[in-house]
């Protein structure tokens, strides 16, 4: 392992989307720390380091979820421990939309809508184009901390597992999978089923 675990940080964690994470880390060849699911995240930042610290490979894909709380809730205060964590690499995050309003959202550096298709333009909850003057802001009940800390790439989706069935789990979920995919090639980090 190298010295510093590498993270994709996934701001949802609800049951379908963490059945989706973990689906897809097993998929692409990566680890998930499936204790990090649940609506709200129902460990701190703190037990998800040290769970980090026994993975045997990496990069690590983690759930965080404030259960719709327009204020800093369990997922973000985790999220931001983990982030800033000196034992971990941030590599990437996928910033899911929600319909929760007064959140001011994170500009994300390319979305992915319900398509399947790379958009310069955010997404909604649906993986609709939702404003296409609206720079890239992705607005979710648990992506306002991803100011406030270093991440490399930010790729916008709608809910994990869900969009009108686009992302069924049944259908390998592929416009998460997209999304994780375009982190880790824009980290340069191979990965199971590359092409």
């Amino acid at each position: 392992m190298p010295e510093k675990v590498r993270v994709i940080l996934v701001t949802d964690g609800d049951k379908v989307a963490q059945n989706v994470v973990e689906d897809l880390a097993a998929s692409l060849g990566l680890r998930c720390i499936s204790a990090s699911g649940g609506n709200p995240t129902p460990i701190s930042g703190k037990e998800i380091v040290n769970l980090l610290k026994t993975v045997k490979s990496d990069p690590v894909l983690v759930m965080f979820d404030d259960r719709g709380r327009r204020d800093r809730g369990q997922g973000e205060r985790a999220m931001q421990y983990v982030a800033d964590h000196p034992d971990i690499e941030v590599l990437g995050a996928v910033a899911v939309a929600s319909n929760t309003g007064g959140s001011g959202g994170i500009e994300a550096d390319v979305c992915v809508t319900g398509t399947g298709k790379m958009v310069d333009h955010p997404v909604d909850k649906n993986g609709d184009v939702r404003n296409r003057s609206n720079h890239m802001v992705i607005k979710g009940d648990t992506v306002d901390v991803l100011n406030e800390v270093e991440v490399p790439v930010i790729v916008g989706v709608g809910d994990i597992g869900k969009m009108d069935k686009a992302d069924d789990i049944s259908r390998g979920a592929p416009i998460t999978r997209r999304a994780i995919e375009e982190i880790l090639k824009r980290s340069g980090i191979p990965y199971d089923g590359q092409q």
